[in-house]
């Protein structure tokens, strides 16, 4: 994964967006350009102040693309909010048709990948019918994305219930290793997985290597964040901030592309994404902010 530059190890580094999703989209791109990324996370949808809304035409994404290729900004990642193991049929075609519309509107900022889930029913009420459910809608979905040129990214994900400000993870079909070895055999071999190692580790905390081993050959798209134990459950952190050991697991990783650093606490937010820099230097690591 990791070439080596004058001596030291090089890994390629991007912003996420999800610590972004109550500021504006120029907040974000302001704040992207004065930490010195080159690649920034978008969303699309109506959930969150940051992501672009349903109604995003194409001289809406024309003006973001042009904001950010002023500030020297790839806008190459998107991300959309989606349950695909939902139990109602209904409810089920109303989502596959929400992310054929995301997709859509990924195809104006001309992004090259998408992340999308799997769904967050927890893995020990997923039925057969459940999970035939969701490998046909993703093959439904890219479909579309062939068309437009698009990679999917399924992130690796748990159900997360909030209690007291504290995450409680359950395991789902994108974080139970049986589950990710079925995913990887059913589905269509260019859709690929948006490995998140710190989701994994809420879920999984007494794995080391985050089931990468499961997966490493179809990760198309990185976050980098922890999760840090509190009170039963989890609060999120930065790299470094938790006990999952980026310095052993790091060079396991097969993919080759730009990391995204994804911090999701409002309150100190690129205090986080930068102690997640100095983590990766503390590491050994020569930053490539692209």
């Amino acid at each position: 994964m990791m070439g080596l530059t004058t001596g030291q190890k090089t890994i390629a580094v991007g912003c996420g967006w999800w610590g972004f999703r109550e500021r504006a989209f120029v907040t974000h791109l302001d704040s992207c350009a004065a930490n010195g990324f080159r690649t920034l996370e978008i969303g699309i949808g109506d959930e969150f102040a940051a992501t672009f809304p349903m109604n995003t035409d194409q001289q809406q994404a024309a003006e973001a693309i042009a904001a950010a290729t002023a500030a020297g900004i790839k806008l190459s990642f998107a991300t959309a909010e989606n349950d695909f193991s939902l139990a109602d049929p209904q409810a089920h075609r109303r989502m596959v048709a929400h992310v054929l519309a995301v997709i859509d509107i990924a195809r104006l900022f001309g992004v090259s990948h998408l992340r999308l889930f799997a769904g967050f029913t927890p893995a020990k009420e997923v039925t057969a019918r459940l999970y035939e459910q969701v490998v046909d809608a993703f093959k439904v979905v890219n479909e579309r994305c062939m068309e437009q040129g698009i990679a999917i990214s399924i992130e690796t994900h748990g159900k997360i219930t909030w209690k007291g400000g504290v995450a409680l993870h359950e395991n789902t079909v994108s974080t139970d290793p049986h589950y990710l070895e079925r995913l990887v055999r059913d589905l269509p071999a260019n859709i690929g997985f948006n490995y998140d190692p710190g989701n994994i580790k809420a879920v999984w905390p007494g794995e080391p290597d985050c089931w990468v081993s499961i997966i490493n050959e179809r990760i198309n798209y990185c976050h980098l964040k922890d999760w840090v134990a509190c009170d039963g459950g989890w609060v999120a952190g930065a790299i470094g901030d938790g006990t999952l050991d980026y310095g052993s697991l790091l060079p396991k990783i097969a993919f080759d592309g730009i990391y995204l650093i994804e911090y999701e606490p409002l309150s100190d937010l690129e205090d986080g994404i930068r102690r997640s820099l100095t983590h990766l230097e503390q590491l050994g690591y020569r930053i490539k902010l692209k």
